[in-house]
């Protein structure tokens, strides 16, 4: 039974920095695409960044260059490293993890909707 817990989130002033943990069981994390989404009130859910297989990353125009995605084999955990927060970075956040074509569809399914299995989510404030 594949399960994901996000944890870390909080509060943060603008400019702040938060790593988000995603902690996997049930499967190898690092043979599934892996993404991090979030959504804020009022909003869709939005892809923040996501890493293949093959190790390859991608990211959200919004957070290119703030925002670090990474995965720890020994720990079966996922990670976000988020710096110079802003106040549009408010969000729950959401790991999530697809066996097949994820990573594949990503650039037409900024949703996420190919993902299958799906954290809880944690909630990122960040304050200006």
């Amino acid at each position: 039974q594949v399960t994901l817990v996000e944890y870390g989130g909080g509060s943060v002033q603008a400019g702040g920095s938060l790593r988000l943990s995603c902690k996997a069981s049930g499967y190898t994390l690092r043979t599934y695409c892996m993404g991090w989404f979030r959504r804020a009130p009022g909003k869709e859910r939005e892809r923040v960044a996501i890493i293949d297989t093959d190790s390859s990353e991608k990211y959200a125009d919004s957070v290119k260059g703030r925002f670090t995605i990474s995965r720890d084999s020994a720990e079966n955990t996922l990670y976000l490293q988020m710096n110079s927060l802003k106040a549009d970075d408010t969000a729950m956040y959401f790991c999530a993890a697809d066996r097949g074509l994820a990573c594949y569809y990503s650039d037409y399914d900024p949703r996420g909707n190919h993902f299958t299995y799906w954290g809880q989510g944690t909630q990122v404030t960040v304050s200006s």
